[in-house]
């Protein structure tokens, strides 16, 4: 089986384009390659009934649950807006993703 490239990667700040999470924003924390999913930052959160232990104390506890990544379209924050990225190779030999409408570098 073929390698997946996804053009979102952890730490990625990225905006929800639909479902019931649309517009909000927030800090890819992990990608689940298996089933092309993202776990983001307060988005799409659940609540699940925890049965008490000697670690936990037990309860309703509200956590993210893991949404598609084609529903997730990268932020440039020079822009504000959720934008498509674009792969190029600078001068010095570096790979880099870049915002298609303002032309920013989005990698560090």
């Amino acid at each position: 089986m073929e390698e997946k490239h996804y053009q979102i990667r952890k730490n990625d700040l990225v905006m929800v384009t639909t479902g019931k999470d649309k517009g909000k924003t927030g800090k890819v924390l992990k990608i689940v390659k298996k089933k092309d999913r993202a776990v983001v930052e307060k988005v799409n959160m659940i609540k699940r009934h925890v049965k008490p232990s000697q670690k936990s104390k037990g309860g309703i506890m509200e956590r993210e649950s893991p949404i598609h990544i084609s529903n997730l379209m990268i932020y440039c924050e020079k822009c504000s807006k959720p934008v498509r990225v674009g792969r190029k190779i600078l001068e010095d030999g570096k790979k880099v993703r870049f915002c298609k409408k303002c032309n920013e570098v989005i990698d560090k």
